[in-house]
């Protein structure tokens, strides 16, 4: 199979834009924090459980950013600064947007796909990363992120005392030992898999519904290298031998906390033997097979905000035009 080292990922990697400096240094200057919170150009993201306030403004999607006299109460989080603009994000309920019950489950009673042009809604990075601009989508990207590792970390993991928000909300500090603790990232593999013939393994997991399937994927282990959790994860899953795992790119997946990075392999036995744990099903396409499962709606793809997505599209050799 020949294989090139210039293969590159085709389109962006939506969930790895972003246009501001996170201004490292400024986080611990706690006057400068407090100035930059008093400047009525500073502009706050609210996040409340990985959503935030867009509107649709003719074909495009923005963030609905608030000045601190208009931001809510809660925990700020430092988002980092770009010309000379200052960025915060606010942990607190969407102003303006109600939550309610629905077959017992938490909504907002406002979600973009119902919302009149021009009115704010409640959207997440899985509907909406994708159509932000770079800027707002590197912003509600890195907010959902602090967001969801606040919301796990309240309590130090050593003594269980109640911990302190620090650092521009990049450090919890235990009040009773001292010890400090910062956001964590999970790294995991996801690697398209190609055999000799030049199709592409595809697979489903048990919990997903009939015909979406996507490529392989795992968390990295403990004391083990990036090609080796490919290399392991394929054979574990569906008992594939796989060889010359090649990077091709990463971006955040903050589901809560992971980063995906992303991986072509090739493999050298093409039987399948799913781990029925982990896999309802695995399939060789070819391109040619590819295009009539989706064509005849028998199979879906991977959202195109997905790293999943654009290994497909980079084996396929071109955007594949369907949700």
């Amino acid at each position: 199979m020949e294989t090139t080292a210039e293969e590159q990922l085709i389109g962006p990697l939506l969930l790895a834009r972003g246009t501001i400096d996170r201004s490292a240094a400024l986080r611990a200057d706690e006057r400068w924090l407090e100035r930059a919170w008093s400047d009525p150009a500073t502009r706050v993201l609210v996040i409340d459980d990985g959503h935030t306030l867009v509107r649709r403004e003719g074909d495009q999607v923005r963030a609905v950013l608030f000045s601190p006299a208009e931001a809510p109460q809660g925990p700020r989080y430092l988002l980092g600064v770009e010309s000379e603009v200052t960025y915060f994000a606010v942990a607190a309920p969407l102003p303006g947007v109600p939550k309610r019950e629905v077959n017992g489950r938490v909504t907002f009673a406002m979600k973009l796909a119902d919302a009149p042009a021009g009115d704010p809604a409640a959207a997440g990075l899985r509907q909406v990363g994708g159509l932000l601009g770079a800027r707002d989508a590197g912003l509600l990207v890195y907010a959902v992120a602090l967001e969801a590792w606040h919301t796990t970390h309240e309590f130090c993991p050593r003594c269980g005392s109640r911990t302190e928000i620090q650092a521009g909300g990049h450090v919890r500090v235990c009040p009773q030992d001292g010890s400090q603790h910062f956001p964590r990232v999970d790294p995991a593999v996801i690697m398209l898999i190609r055999d000799e013939n030049d199709r592409c393994l595809l697979a489903r997991g048990p919990q997903w519904p009939e015909g979406r399937m996507s490529v392989l994927a795992g968390f990295v282990e403990p004391g083990e290298s990036l090609e080796h959790a490919v290399v392991r994860e394929v054979a574990e899953e569906v008992g594939v031998s796989v060889v010359r795992p090649r990077y091709l790119g990463s971006q955040p997946w903050p589901f809560p906390r992971s980063l995906m990075l992303g991986f072509f392999a090739e493999a050298v036995t093409t039987e399948l033997r799913p781990d029925r744990e982990e896999i309802a099903e695995a399939r060789w396409f070819s391109r040619e097979e590819l295009t009539a499962a989706l064509d005849s709606g028998e199979l879906r793809l991977p959202p195109a905000v997905s790293i999943a997505r654009r290994l497909i599209e980079t084996w396929y050799g071109g955007q594949l035009d369907y949700e």
